[in-house]
């Protein structure tokens, strides 16, 4: 027979709850992650797919979107026995704007927004360990080798009303990018569909493609520095790796980037101590969700950018 384990309980019985207005319209995998904390990741969408969890005494998919007086059936989940190690590390990312319905974070390079494809945790999981109780949603998403500003919901109501500015472009988020070649255009508009795919061993990619779905990156001149030029990109929709993909198929991809840039010019970048994608989301400008005061956020470039951006200024122009 299987012995118990020991650092683990069981909720002692199954829960039925009312979904109220805060909750309405979130996922039930979302819903049940925060209510259920420390409760491995396949736990939940396993009682998901097993029809352990119900909705008004129905079977519903990890993407349900919960309504208002919804009936949640919980079951019991294998919680960590009180006194155990967190299972999540917590940690305090640079704090940029904070109040009562939003926090504003400066990410950095090589840290996921959030636990999944073979990562345990992300910012996302680092916060809500380190702000018990709070409840944080992620507003949008940066790729982890980018770094710069990450909006964070703290209300169901602010997330809600980001997710419709965003999609409606009221926000304006910008960010900088060291790319390969001289850049021409003082502006320039970029306007190739994208579409998502798999590589054959499973990775995610993307490409320009009629296919895809449309796609809007302003890219602006900031500075030239002989065979490469530093840009700004304002993004005017929101695809997976759009500003990665519009300027490598532009022929100017970003410096480091290990997806779509080439590795001799990361290897060089690499010996000038820049071991990173030099892609930084330096700026934000967006109504606040509550309160609809303009917002106006920074975020410097992060050392290791600025010092590269110094030795190239000293260095000879390439041929």
């Amino acid at each position: 027979m299987r012995k118990p384990d020991p650092t683990a309980v069981s909720l002692p019985a199954v829960r039925m709850l009312r979904v109220d207005a805060e909750q309405a319209g979130q996922r039930i995998d979302n819903f049940l992650l925060r209510l259920c904390k420390g409760v491995p990741k396949s736990h939940v969408y396993k009682a998901v797919r097993n029809g352990e969890v119900r909705v008004n005494k129905g079977r519903i998919g990890a993407d349900y979107r919960l309504q208002e007086g919804d009936s949640v059936r919980v079951p019991p989940m294998r919680l960590p026995a009180p006194g155990a190690a967190r299972p999540v590390p917590p940690a305090v990312f640079p704090v940029v704007y904070e109040d009562d319905s939003l926090l504003v974070v400066d990410k950095p390079a090589g840290v996921a927004v959030h636990g999944g494809s073979g990562v345990s945790f992300g910012v996302i999981e680092q916060l809500r360990a380190a702000y018990p109780g709070a409840s944080l949603e992620l507003a949008h998403r940066l790729d982890r080798e980018t770094s710069g500003l990450l909006m964070i919901a703290k209300r169901r109501k602010a997330l809600v009303a980001l997710h419709a500015m965003l999609r409606e472009g009221l926000g304006h988020k910008q960010y900088l990018a060291l790319v390969c070649g001289d850049w021409v255009n003082d502006k320039q508009h970029l306007r190739q569909p994208l579409l998502k795919w798999l590589t054959a061993s499973g990775e995610r990619r993307v490409r320009v493609d009629p296919e895809g779905r449309p796609a809007h990156t302003i890219i602006t001149l900031r500075r030239r520095y002989g065979a490469y030029s530093l840009v700004q990109a304002e993004l005017r929709s929101g695809r997976t790796h759009q500003i990665r993909v519009h300027l490598a198929h532009a022929g100017h991809p970003i410096v480091g980037d290990e997806k779509y840039g080439p590795d001799e010019v990361r290897a060089e970048f690499a010996r000038l101590g820049l071991r990173r994608m030099f892609l930084h989301a330096w700026r934000l400008e967006i109504p606040h969700p509550i309160t609809g005061t303009p917002l106006a956020l920074e975020a410097s470039l992060p050392p290791a950018c600025e010092q590269v951006l110094a030795r190239l200024q000293h260095l000879e122009p390439h041929s």
